[in-house]
Order: structure tokens, then C-alpha cells, then sequence
């Protein structure tokens, strides 16, 4: 299997057919941050990352599902700009 690079915001599938994303990368130690489908999130080294065995993936359909977001969570949003919204610095100033 070709080594693959890892993307942050692409999404991997193990040979075990569990998919992740890459959410994070951080050159300086070394790492890479991968989310779960299910949320969960690990910090795994490069060395570990080439040695996976691994392979590019779709988005999941329903790739929202490790947020665990309802659209009644943001039924109440009252800061979001109204109609006749252009500029976002007049948005600003009004929020005092």
C-alpha cells in the first residue's frame, strides 16, 4: 500500500472499515490529530501513521453525527444578522 500524506479535513477508512478525519496536524512534535466518526479524538505520532494500514475515504453521509448537532439547537439564535445585512462592521457595532 502506498504511504499516504495526511490532509487535515480528509477523510480516512481503516482496513477495519472505521472512518476518520484528520482534524489537526502539528509539524513541530510531530503528530497527527484524527476524529472518529463517533467523535472520538486521538493524537497519534507520524511513525504510527505510516504504519497504518489505511486508505482515502469519503465523507460519511451524515458526517455531522460526531458533532451530535440538532437543528433545535440553533432555533433560538438571536445574533445571526437580519435582513438588509451588508456590512459586517455595522453587525458588530449593533451587538452592545
Amino acid at each position: 500500500m502506498a504511504e499516504l500524506v495526511p490532509v487535515v479535513g480528509n477523510w480516512y477508512q481503516h482496513e477495519t472499515g472505521e472512518l476518520f478525519e484528520v482534524v489537526a496536524i502539528d509539524a513541530i512534535d510531530a503528530t497527527i490529530e484524527i476524529q472518529y466518526y463517533d467523535g472520538t479524538i486521538e493524537e497519534i505520532d507520524a511513525d504510527s501513521w505510516e504504519q497504518m494500514e489505511i486508505e482515502e475515504a469519503q465523507p460519511p453521509d451524515d458526517w455531522t453525527a460526531a458533532v451530535d448537532i440538532d437543528d433545535e439547537d440553533f432555533s433560538d439564535r438571536h445574533d445571526q444578522p437580519g435582513e438588509g445585512f451588508d456590512d459586517p462592521l455595522d453587525y458588530l457595532d449593533r451587538q452592545d
